[in-house]
């Protein structure tokens, strides 16, 4: 072996310990998934394959990831693509990276569309298209609309809908101008709910990657409860994300809108994360 030559148990190792020392809390998850993606296999195949030997390109492209990361760019831009439920997404600088708390949500728009064979559903802030493109996915039945105001995130959610092939329709529209439609069974939404104020304590990766207009909200929650209440049809069901310091204001702004069967789900952390609630029959 070369004096410049490095397995992949070794070059794991290095990557690790360099991320580790730049503070990256997941640095070994990390420099795992790095290696895998420069060599085109999955993290669980680097256990057969630690022993196998990157050539310097390889080892010099993985090096280049890692100081992206260092920099504290988001490990899904970084890769290009993250799963979310069954479905691998592109992910990038577009719009907001789909998380595992956000899959709770599609649970809870699945659970309350049970037993309905074409609902039409809309979801309010698409982004990249994760909660639309895995509510049809699981529903194939489900008429599902996506809408945002972001061009760039609304071309992400194309692309990602003809990865997958999925049909999701996509609009550009502003909810701050209406709901389009009124005769809806779900209406589902990752609204921007983060304050200004609380910016200084978000994850770099976060505040200085993502974009903020899908990041930081001025009253669109608020609004949106509003707006759903008349878009929705009798017994039809709003379901919103939030966080655990804001959730039972949410369920109570639901309250005050008329909605009923309003509920709270924790997400798999054990935080509040999932608000919903029925427009009366």
């Amino acid at each position: 072996m070369s004096a410049s030559a490095a397995t992949v148990g070794e070059v794991v190792r290095r990557t690790a310990a360099e991320l580790d020392a730049d503070g990256i809390l997941t640095a070994r998850i990390d420099a795992e998934l790095l290696v895998a993606h420069v060599l085109g296999l999955s993290r669980a195949d680097l256990v057969v394959e630690r022993g196998r030997v990157l050539s310097q390109p390889e080892q010099v492209r993985v090096a280049k990831l890692a100081a992206r990361r260092a920099a504290r760019e988001p490990l899904q831009y970084i890769v290009g693509e993250w799963g979310f439920r069954r479905l691998t997404l592109i992910v990038d600088g577009r719009a907001l990276i789909p998380r595992p708390e956000t899959e709770t949500v599609v649970e809870r728009c699945l659970a309350l569309l049970r037993g309905v064979d074409a609902p039409l559903v809309l979801d309010v802030g698409t982004g990249s298209g994760a909660i639309a493109l895995a509510i049809a996915d699981e529903h194939p039945g489900a008429r599902v609309t996506g809408i945002d105001v972001s061009d760039e995130a609304l071309a992400l959610a194309h692309e990602n809908a003809a990865r997958t092939g999925i049909a999701v329709e996509f609009l550009r529209h502003d909810m701050l101008s209406g709901l389009p439609g009124s005769d809806w069974d779900l209406v589902v939404s990752n609204p921007p709910y983060v304050r200004p104020e609380e910016a200084a304590g978000l994850a770099p990766e976060v505040v200085d990657w993502e974009p903020h207009v899908a990041l930081f909200g001025g009253g669109h929650t608020e609004t949106l409860v509003q707006l759903a209440a008349a878009a929705l049809r009798p017994g039809g069901a709003l379901v919103l994300e939030s966080y655990d310091e804001r959730a039972s204001a949410v369920a109570g702004l639901l309250e005050h809108a008329g909605f009923t069967e309003v509920v709270v789900t924790s997400d798999l952390a054990g935080r509040d994360r999932v608000v919903e609630g029925r427009r009366p029959a």
